[in-house]
């Protein structure tokens, strides 16, 4: 009798314990569930493929055995800079030192989200369509990458800005060239546009992609200003209530920042600098040598409608934990070659942000 009642308690007590994991497992705990989307914005530091783009000055990242003519040595020669005419002299940019780059960015990439990568990513510093699709179908496999957006510039070395996702772009890519003010026809040349697409999200929102590269730090401050605005304007033609991101390698430093209040003037009053919000530890993506100092001249932003939208800023965070990327010194470990080695991945870390909306 009294296992006949111990059998009928556990039997009950089963049951009830059943019910609830239904309970709990079912429709009453699906607003608890959110959607996720996560944006990565890298800069992986001259993706070059190995051949030459008319038209452009990409002679440093060419095979030492295209390197030999009269026509290329003079060539390098006129660059001032000893570092860089080293590297358009004698740096052997071959299929192997490529494959090499790609396998390293790969990585870097492929650190997010367990192994399959961020959902967006908004690189600068790639030559072309064809180096980034090779990025994407030979090391970024089975990921679910789309088809790759990159619309040529003005850049005179051929550096561009692009997106990679893995959610549906929607309509066309438009690229938008800064109309500078006062500015050489030779300094023009060392500038990007500002790339952008539209992107639909989980829930269905329509959301608005912005890929930058402003003027590096070398250039007047106030270059990069009018880029800040310039952007400003472009998120303001939006359709009223559209929730949008930009993200890219913005060039400004923390010491000029801290100067000419860039980011309150220029930034705040359209956009949430997120790693300022959930990332108050991270010391920079970009470390300046000379000057000893940290910045993040890599930056995500997300527009200041974001709670209206019902989205989200959930984390943000530096991801520099693969294979080359940081330096004995816990720095950004440039891509170099010295002989026949390979050292580094990017002088950037990239940055990533991740947006959440509970499903209704």
């Amino acid at each position: 009798m009294k296992l006949i009642i111990l059998v009928l308690s556990v039997l009950v007590f089963t049951s009830s314990c059943l019910a609830k994991e239904k309970v709990i497992s079912g429709k009453s705990l699906e607003k608890w569930e959110s959607y996720s989307v996560s944006i990565m914005t890298f800069n992986v530091e001259n993706l070059f493929d190995t051949q030459h783009d008319k038209g452009k000055t990409d002679y440093t990242f060419l095979p030492l055995s295209q390197k030999k003519s009269k026509k290329h040595i003079k060539g390098c020669k006129k660059i001032s800079r000893k570092k860089w005419r080293d590297q358009c002299l004698y740096w052997d940019w071959s299929e192997k030192v490529l494959t090499e780059k790609l396998k390293r960015i790969s990585g870097s990439i492929k650190q997010v989200n367990q192994g399959l990568g961020p959902d967006v990513i908004v690189f600068q510093e790639i030559e072309n369509l064809r180096v980034l699709e090779l990025l994407r179908n030979k090391y970024l496999t089975n990921l679910g990458y789309k088809k790759s957006i990159l619309i040529e510039g003005r850049d005179k070395r051929g550096i561009d800005v692009a997106f990679m996702s893995k959610l549906p772009a929607v309509g066309k890519p438009k690229l938008s060239l800064v109309p500078y003010k006062n500015i050489s026809r030779k300094r023009k040349k060392d500038t990007r546009g500002i790339l952008q697409q539209d992107f639909r999200f989980p829930d269905g929102t329509i959301v608005t992609g912005f890929a930058t590269h402003f003027p590096a730090p070398y250039h007047p401050y106030k270059l990069r200003v009018e880029s800040y605005k310039y952007l400003n304007e472009l998120i303001e033609k939006l359709p009223k209530g559209r929730l949008a991101f930009a993200g890219g390698d913005f060039n400004t430093p923390a010491k000029e920042d801290s100067k000419y209040k860039i980011l309150d003037k220029y930034v705040k009053t359209h956009w949430k600098v997120p790693h300022e919000i959930n990332c108050e530890k991270c010391m920079g993506t970009n470390y300046y040598a000379p000057k000893k100092s940290w910045s993040f001249l890599d930056m995500m932003l997300i527009s200041n409608n974001i709670d209206k939208t019902g989205w989200s800023l959930k984390k943000t965070f530096i991801a520099n934990k693969s294979e080359g990327q940081t330096s004995k010194k816990n720095r950004p470990n440039s891509f170099k070659l010295q002989g026949d080695k390979v050292y580094g991945v990017s002088d950037h870390w990239p940055l990533v942000v991740v947006l959440s909306k509970k499903k209704d």
